[in-house]
């Protein structure tokens, strides 16, 4: 069995609509230039309010992905 090794990257994201809304956009824009994204972990939930109502989510994550590994 190999052993893996992970690159960690922080990323915000946001949506007006909710919290899972803000991780999507978050990754989405993320594989556009990462390769082998594996894992995520929320570190903060924000939003912004406006007028007493929630007009933004936007979240902090850590995303891990694979190194590309030369073939042998």
């Amino acid at each position: 069995m190999e052993n893996s090794v992970y690159k960690v990257v922080e990323l915000v994201g946001t949506s007006p609509d909710s919290i899972e809304g803000a991780i999507g956009a978050a990754i989405q824009r993320a594989g556009l230039t990462l390769r082998n994204l594996q894992w995520f972990e929320v570190m903060q939930i924000r939003g912004r309010i406006d007028k007493g109502n929630v007009e933004k989510y936007q979240v902090s994550l850590k995303v891990g992905f694979t190194h590309d590994r030369e073939e042998e």
